[in-house]
Parts: C-alpha cells; sequence; structure tokens
C-alpha cells in the first residue's frame, strides 16, 4: 500500500483545511488509517484514527470538536476535515495504515505504511 498526503498549505487561525490521504492498492478498504502530525522540535503526535468502515474513529483530545476524518473505501480515499484552525496545529501531517481493521494499533503509534508528510501552517 502506497500512501500520498495532500491538501496542506498556509491558512490564519479560525480557518479551515481538508487533507486528503489516497491510496494504492484493492486491500486498503480493509485498513484502519490514522493521521499524525510533528511540528517542528516536537515529538510526533497521534491526531485521529478510523476503523477500516468508518464506522469507528478516535480523536486526540487537542483535536476532538474540531477536526472530523472521515473515509470513501470506493476512492481508496481518507480525509481529515480541519477546523477552527489554531497556530498550534501547525505541523507536518502525514497518514498511516495498519493492516488491522481497528484502530488499536495506531493509536499506539504502530503502522504498516506510511506516506509523506503535508505541511499545515496555521498563522495567528
Amino acid at each position: 500500500v502506497q500512501l500520498q498526503a495532500s491538501g496542506g498549505g498556509l491558512v490564519q487561525a479560525g480557518g479551515s483545511l481538508r487533507l486528503s490521504c489516497a491510496a494504492s492498492g484493492r486491500t486498503f478498504s480493509t485498513y484502519s488509517t490514522g493521521w499524525f502530525r510533528q511540528a517542528p522540535g516536537k515529538e510526533r503526535e497521534f491526531v485521529v484514527a478510523i476503523s477500516w468502515s468508518g464506522s469507528h474513529t478516535y480523536y486526540a483530545d487537542s483535536v476532538k470538536g474540531r477536526f472530523t476524518i472521515s473515509r470513501d473505501n470506493a476512492k481508496n480515499t481518507v480525509y481529515l476535515q480541519m477546523n477552527s484552525l489554531k497556530p498550534e496545529d501547525t505541523a507536518v501531517y502525514f497518514c498511516a495504515a495498519s493492516s488491522t481493521a481497528t484502530m488499536d494499533r495506531l493509536v499506539r503509534y504502530e503502522y504498516d505504511y506510511r506516506g509523506q508528510g503535508t505541511q499545515v501552517t496555521v498563522s495567528s
């Protein structure tokens, strides 16, 4: 499975962005998928995960209520809608996939595939 993240950019605080994670491979629809981020000089941070079916999600407290993850398995794509962005959301965001149907491994920072990152910059 190859993952390609896109949709990052520069936005003012309070604005919105939608990231996409496009995957190749016929089995992607059976993988749980998540988003992580890493800001300069900081540790990698778990953001959100979604189960293979899309019926279960898990959000980090820092983004709960502002970010929404979804997936379209017919298009092999996972989306991250980010609203009410804050300067502290500035980071490189990357998507990752686990070959398990549930999100447990992703929440533990374990995954089998990851894509390159896309930069999100939120100005104050």
